[in-house]
């Protein structure tokens, strides 16, 4: 299994926002976009309004995780921006999986 790739450059991050679809669940919103590669890239969006950088990490780490044990459920040759709601913080890392995987079968 590849590692997962990670969108790191804040102008794939503008064009994900402003030329994707988006759906939005109860703890996080999924931007998606074609990308024309042959995998999969994500891209993770934590704000300040969340805490400090304790709490904005372990959310980070959640998600990533959720990424990586799902990749399977994520349409392929798409880059994904997951931005973490303020709800986020009162759930716990399956709460957060099953949400995804919900906003996942809205995707399809």
């Amino acid at each position: 299994m590849r590692k997962l790739e990670i969108i790191r450059k804040s102008k794939d991050f503008k064009s994900i926002y402003k030329n994707g679809k988006s759906v939005a669940g109860k703890t996080v919103v999924i931007y998606f976009k074609d990308n024309g590669l042959e995998y999969s890239r994500f891209g993770f969006s934590v704000s300040k309004k969340l805490g400090k950088a304790v709490k904005r990490n372990r959310v980070r780490r959640i998600l990533k995780e959720v990424c990586r044990t799902k990749r399977e459920l994520f349409p392929a040759h798409k880059d994904y921006v997951i931005i973490a709601r303020r709800s986020i913080l009162g759930h716990n890392y399956r709460e957060v999986e099953r949400d995804v995987g919900e906003l996942l079968e809205k995707i399809r």
